[in-house]
């Protein structure tokens, strides 16, 4: 009997935030090598603390270099994606377990 392919991520924002760096790059925002300069940083910076075992802590790396990118390119301002990361903090801490989370947009 053979074994169902393990998933390729580990959890759907993981794929998410894959996918996310690859629309970019196919729609002209960075090219692949400035991506990987920026990610390779993001990496040796997260990696002096611990190890990155590409769950989590390595997606986590992932979205730092997209934010970092970003505000490099100037697509997004530092402060607003600060403030975007507030708001959805608060949206899923008070949101009910199994409840979808939505950022008020007031």
């Amino acid at each position: 009997m053979t074994q169902a392919p393990q998933p390729v991520f580990e959890a759907p924002w993981h794929a998410q935030a894959f996918a996310l760096a690859v629309h970019l790059n196919e729609k002209g925002a960075f090219a692949w090598p400035d991506w990987a300069e920026v990610f390779g940083a993001v990496l040796a910076e997260h990696g002096l603390t611990k190890e990155l075992d590409g769950g989590d802590d390595y997606f986590l790396a992932w979205i730092d270099a997209l934010e970092r990118i970003c505000t490099r390119k100037n697509f997004a301002e530092a402060e607003a994606l600060a403030g975007l990361k507030a708001q959805w903090e608060r949206a899923y801490l008070n949101t009910p377990h199994g409840d979808p989370v939505r950022i008020d947009a007031g």
